[in-house]
């Protein structure tokens, strides 16, 4: 593994691996890696003791100018874990002082990832208004409206994945029925897909089936793509993006799942409110990471907008 160069660091905590990206201040130049996240276990603990380690390797010889960290969790203002159904272990951890520890003097934000990727793909497109959808282990999400992630980063996360699309639906990590991220994700696909064939699909025998037209598969991928276009069409009734963005590792790799998403919001659009268009994340399955280091870069902006607020004001007294 490489060490970064001094610059911006940006973290995404996914379901099954950790990937970090380094990006130099004045330059750009970046470098990736990552490592395989363990199993959800009974101690939140030995999870940060890992992380630490694999930290530490990827240090900058100098130190780091800011760090964003993109996680899949319900977080509090303090960046403290509310909920984490696939880590039940961290409710409760106090995940932005863990950070702290980690990078001493360096400033930390740790955001929803689904709000950061969608701050990536809006940055990347040079769209304004946009809303994500990632499809993955879980399905996240974002809004930006003017440039800015809704509600706001330090206030509260965007559960697009919460959204209810049918109310006597399977039953969510969340305890819920029938939303987005019960139907349409990638293991929900997959145990549909299972139930439909009579016997174990893999992600790989997915792909086959739906380009070798097997019935269950598409029948499988359909389903899903009508529940996240469901979510899609009710939150454009609430913003009214100027683009809908599907990303996330799963989405990127199941054939057609955009273009069946992107179909059925057209059959449902009402008239008078034509829908945004839907659209392949730009970066794919790595917005989440991506938006890691956006929000490492803004820590620093808001603080130097701050320093010249503060010396405006000063000066005018």
């Amino acid at each position: 593994m490489g060490r970064c160069v001094i610059g911006y660091l940006g973290i995404d905590i996914g379901g099954t691996k950790v990937a970090f990206r380094c990006e130099h201040g004045e330059t750009g130049a970046a470098e990736e890696f990552s490592f395989p996240w363990p199993k959800p276990g009974p101690d939140a603990a030995e999870d940060l003791r890992l992380l630490g380690v694999q930290v530490a390797k990827a240090l900058p010889r100098e130190q780091l100018t800011a760090v964003g960290v993109s996680a899949p969790a319900t977080l509090d203002r303090a960046g403290r874990v509310v909920a984490w159904p696939m880590r039940p272990s961290w409710t409760g951890v106090d995940f932005g002082a863990a950070l702290r520890s980690l990078f001493p003097g360096v400033p930390v934000c740790v955001a929803d990832d689904g709000d950061l990727a969608a701050l990536a793909e809006a940055k990347e497109a040079g769209c304004a208004d946009l809303v994500y959808f990632g499809v993955g282990t879980g399905i996240g999400g974002g809004i930006v409206l003017d440039g800015r992630s809704w509600p706001g980063l330090q206030r509260a996360s965007c559960e697009l994945g919460h959204v209810v699309v049918d109310r006597s639906g399977a039953r969510c990590d969340c305890g819920r029925r029938g939303c987005v991220q019960a139907l349409a994700s990638g293991p929900a696909t997959l145990r549909r897909a299972t139930r439909l064939r009579g016997g174990p699909v893999t992600p790989a025998r997915l792909r086959a089936g739906i380009e070798a037209g097997e019935p269950w598969a598409v029948t499988a991928v359909t389903e899903s793509a009508l529940a996240l276009a469901a979510a899609v069409v009710s939150t454009g009734e609430l913003c009214a993006p100027a683009a809908t963005v599907i990303g996330g590792g799963f989405a990127a790799g199941v054939p057609a799942f955009v273009t069946l998403v992107a179909a059925e919001v057209r059959r449902l659009a009402r008239p008078g409110r034509p829908p945004a268009p839907v659209r392949p994340a730009v970066l794919g399955g790595l917005s989440s990471l991506h938006g890691a280091v956006v929000a490492a870069r803004e820590l620093v902006r808001e603080a130097q907008a701050a320093e010249i607020s503060s010396r405006a004001r000063a000066a005018s007294r």
